[in-house]
């Protein structure tokens, strides 16, 4: 099954599967960072936004949002969480907007849904073109070097008499630019159990080539995957947050 095909499918139980993710927190750090770098304004879109969260929450901030996502259904549920947002069926590797942005924001290392090094590049210089002087792009990252393919993180939920357990883990086979998110989906109801799995494809890149690509049109800065602390990237994490500006 494609990815786009499962999230097609289960766009229903999409909320429910990253319950555990705190979009408050996430949103208000890069509103923090936002505040600290950016020149301003509070025009923001979120890229790859799924079904609007945090969307919901720069909006309740006072920004004029909005959001963008390849998944019809996602944008589907994500208009009737912000009614006053606008939209847009579109690939984050190439888009366009109506008028020049204060904020682009991509969390849920949705930045690496560019697939590939050179769909990555065009994501970035769509950013760049998108974004006021001055603007910010936040968003977070996970360096291909420093991937454990035997890891994976799970959780289990509840809804309408069924039963959930979502499980997750990055794999890399430790050359080229290409991992992969494993994601597999368990949902039992009245003992009988449906399984899902997917295998995403996604660009692997470490934060040194990922520097390297953003530098031309921005200054960057890389921080400690935290959202409740402002702490400098302490070059040997394998996630982080990267801020930014446009030049």
């Amino acid at each position: 099954m494609s990815a786009n095909a499962l999230y097609t499918d289960l766009s229903g139980y999409y909320d429910l599967m990253c319950a555990d993710i705190d979009y408050q927190a996430q949103s208000h750090c890069a509103r923090r960072l936002h505040q600290l770098f950016g020149g301003g304004g509070k025009t923001h879109l979120d890229l790859a936004c799924g079904t609007g969260p945090h969307v919901r929450r720069f909006l309740d901030f006072g920004y004029r949002s909005g959001g963008l996502d390849i998944n019809q259904p996602m944008l589907a549920r994500a208009a009737a969480r912000c009614p006053e947002a606008q939209f847009s069926l579109q690939d984050m590797c190439d888009f366009i907007v109506s008028e020049p942005l204060d904020l682009v924001t991509c969390f849920l290392y949705s930045i690496h849904y560019s697939g590939g090094i050179d769909k990555l590049k065009a994501c970035i210089a769509s950013v760049h073109r998108a974004l006021k002087a001055g603007g910010v792009f936040c968003f977070n990252g996970v360096d291909k070097h420093r991937i454990d393919s035997a890891l994976f993180v799970t959780h289990a939920a509840e809804e309408d008499d069924s039963q959930f357990r979502f499980s997750s883990g990055w794999y890399y086979r430790g050359e080229g630019e290409r991992q992969s998110l494993r994601l597999s989906i368990e949902k039992t109801t009245a003992g009988q159990t449906q399984l899902w799995h997917d295998e995403h494809p996604m660009v692997a890149v470490s934060f040194a080539e990922l520097q390297a690509i953003l530098r031309p049109y921005f200054e960057v800065h890389v921080f400690e995957h935290d959202y409740d602390k402002i702490v400098p990237w302490n070059q040997r994490s394998g996630n982080a947050i990267f801020v930014c500006v446009k030049i």
